[in-house]
Formats: C-alpha cells, sequence, structure tokens
C-alpha cells in the first residue's frame, strides 16, 4: 500500500537539474515508478493541446518531459511520448506540434515520438457515456501508460489536468463528434472519466510550475505555481490540484462525475498528501467556472419549476463571447465548431446562440485568444445564492 495518495513539490523553475530533482522527490512518496521494469515499453500521454511554444504555457514543458523520459531510461523502459491535438491527426501536423512543443529534445535522451497514427474502434461496456469510441492505437501497444499533464484553467470544465487530459486519446478530428453528442457538461465529464477509466494510466505527473489561468486552456495568461505533483490516481491529483488553484472538487464536473462513481473519496481530506497543501494554495488564482448543468433543479420540482428552472439554466450556462478588437477574421472558429454555429461576415464570426452548444471548441483553438467566456450577470448572483 503506498503512503501517500498524492505528492505536492516544489519546483521553482524549468532548469533541467531543478526539475528531476523535484520529479524524484515527487515520485519517492508514491512510489511512482515501482511498476517499471527492464525491456517493458512506457507511453507517455503529454498534454499537446496544440503547436504552442512552452513558454505560452499551453503544453507540458519539454523540461519535465524530459526529466521523466532520463527515470524511465535508468529502470530500462522503453520510451514512446504522444498526443493526438485537436486537427488532423497525422504525421505532417504532429512533426510541426513535436517541434513547436520542443518534444524533439526528448529523443536525445532516448525517447520515441509516437508515428503511429492508425486508430481503433474500442468497447468498454461498463463507461457511463462512453461505451464504444474511436482510439489512437499507440496507446493500446504499450506496456504501461503515463499522463503527463499540465494545469491549466478550462472554459467547459472549469480545469483540465489528469482526467480531461485523456481526451488526447481521441483522434484529433473526431474530438467535435463527441462535443456535439455530449453537450450538457455532465455527460461530457463522464466522457473524459470514461477514457481516463478505459487507458487506465500507472502514473499521473502534473507539470504546475507555470500554470495557465484565465482564458484557458490555450489562451489564458501563464501563471507560477511552482509545484509539481504526481499520484497514482488522476482523479485524486485533480482534486489537490484544483484545491491549489483555489477551486473546490464541486467546481469541477470530472471531479463530481468521479465522486458519483465511487473512484474519488466524497471527502477530499481523506486524500493523504505528501506536502502541506495549506502552504502550496493560490487564492488570487485567476479561475473560470465551468458549465453548471447542476444547476438544473435548482428550484425545486413541479411544472413550474422545471419551467423555471429551464430559464433560469439558459440565463446562467457560461457562452462563448468575441472580443472584435482581437480578431483576425481567420475563421478558425467557424470551422472548427462542431455545432455549425458560427458563420463569417464581414470578416467577423456571428454565433448563433440557438444552436451554441456551450463546447467553447471555438474558444479553445482561437489563435488570438479573442473568444472568451460569457456569462450574465444572473449567473453570479445565483452562485453566490447557492453558497449561502
Amino acid at each position: 500500500m503506498n503512503q501517500y495518495d498524492v505528492s505536492v513539490v516544489r519546483c521553482g523553475d524549468y532548469d533541467d537539474e531543478i526539475v528531476e530533482s523535484a520529479l524524484r522527490d515527487a515520485l519517492d512518496p508514491i512510489r511512482g515508478l515501482d511498476f517499471v521494469q527492464p525491456g517493458m515499453t512506457v507511453g507517455i500521454k503529454v498534454n499537446l493541446v496544440s503547436a504552442m511554444k512552452p513558454e505560452s504555457a499551453a503544453t507540458v514543458h519539454p523540461a519535465v518531459v524530459c526529466a521523466l523520459v532520463r527515470l524511465l531510461r535508468e529502470r530500462g523502459a522503453e520510451v514512446v511520448l504522444g498526443d493526438s491535438p485537436g486537427g488532423i491527426y497525422s504525421a505532417p501536423y504532429l512533426k510541426v506540434v513535436y517541434d513547436v512543443c520542443g518534444m524533439r529534445k526528448a529523443e536525445s535522451f532516448g525517447a520515441r515520438l509516437n508515428n503511429d497514427f492508425s486508430t481503433v474502434e474500442v468497447s468498454f461496456p461498463e463507461a457511463a457515456q462512453a461505451k464504444t469510441f474511436p482510439y489512437t492505437a499507440w496507446l493500446g501497444k504499450v506496456d504501461a501508460i503515463i499522463d503527463l499533464c499540465k494545469l491549466k484553467t478550462h472554459a467547459m470544465m472549469g480545469m483540465t489536468c489528469a482526467v480531461k487530459n485523456f481526451f488526447g486519446s481521441i483522434p484529433g478530428a473526431r474530438k467535435p463528434e463527441f462535443h456535439y453528442s455530449y453537450p450538457r457538461a455532465e455527460d461530457f465529464a463522464n466522457v473524459l472519466v470514461d477514457l481516463y477509466e478505459y487507458s487506465k494510466p500507472r502514473l499521473c505527473i502534473c507539470d504546475a510550475v507555470i500554470g495557465m489561468e484565465g482564458n484557458g486552456p490555450t489562451m489564458g495568461t501563464p501563471r507560477e505555481i511552482g509545484y509539481l505533483l504526481a499520484s497514482r490516481n488522476g482523479h485524486m491529483l485533480d482534486a489537490v490540484a484544483a484545491e491549489l488553484i483555489g477551486l473546490k472538487p464541486q467546481d469541477i464536473p470530472t471531479l463530481r462525475a468521479a465522486a458519483e462513481r465511487g473512484l474519488l473519496p466524497d471527502n477530499p481530506k481523506e486524500i493523504s498528501i505528501f506536502g502541506d497543501l495549506s502552504k502550496f494554495v493560490i487564492s488570487d488564482f485567476k479561475t473560470i467556472p465551468a458549465q453548471q448543468n447542476v444547476f438544473y433543479k435548482v428550484l425545486g420540482g413541479g411544472f413550474f419549476g422545471k419551467i423555471a428552472d429551464f430559464f433560469v439554466a439558459r440565463v446562467i450556462t457560461p457562452f462563448p463571447k468575441l472580443e472584435a478588437s482581437a480578431c483576425i477574421g481567420c475563421g478558425k472558429c467557424a470551422q472548427i465548431c462542431p455545432a455549425k454555429a458560427i458563420t463569417m461576415k464581414k470578416g467577423k464570426p456571428q454565433i448563433n446562440r440557438s444552436v451554441c452548444i456551450h463546447c467553447f471548441c471555438c474558444q479553445e483553438f482561437c489563435p488570438k485568444g479573442a473568444m472568451r467566456q460569457g456569462r450574465h450577470m444572473g449567473m453570479e448572483i445565483l452562485r453566490n445564492w447557492k453558497k449561502q
């Protein structure tokens, strides 16, 4: 039995020696690499959401990747790393992503960048939502998976960390199908939990040295957090990461889903943590509220209650909003929108609110951060009322 469920270790910057030392310190209390045997192939599922430079804080920093590769190679493992960002899941596209994100550096330490772009249709009968889905084949061919994620805000899910990282197991061009098929936050959260549970990573590591706050997960602001987190359980890691940036498990749809499915303790205090978390919490981290479909039934049952809840839910649901001054008219948002709710008129995107499914793909992939999360005033009023 592991002494600790999650470790939180100080890591002040991305200096190679500092990162490797911190990673060793984070893995030791949870016996994180005890499963590694000589000759086995370990797949590192890295968060490479898009072709963005490391300093943007949108992707896992190569210093953390390389440190992990070195530790795995010390134990005699073969290492392959990869991801499936939004876009065409192909060698030319991933070559650009690997290059821009700094992943080539890992090759010098003996890692191989995934070049298998085949997909398989898998069945997962015990899933809550995604009982069948397309899956990037390389993850099914390794002996063990390590989840290497980044701590960032996320417009739809509130936060992206260990569990959300496995949306990258879905081939890039197929991702919009899932947003369109599961537009409700709790349903999509259960899909993410399904993907994580199917993949069964043996270890989860979070790069929270420099995270992202505000308009995440791609166009937010880099924010120094200063820690590496590690756990054998991604749900527990996410619960601790959420607390680190001032959120509670009930604020994060994937954590609510995990708790409802018995995958996470109801009381966060039941999670044993290596490190004094009370000293680590960033009280002024700029978070963004996730979609809160749990606001349905706020006003009670009955015909009129249901009608009132319908209108209340429409008022409080976050929505994508254009900051026109930042828009360059590239049309990426219209191309990526799974619901086809965006059309370009006079060089600017127009959003059909009656069609929008609030997946925030437009916000995530806008190259200039012109799409942001909008909220009605009633949302904050109701959120504060629920806290009373």
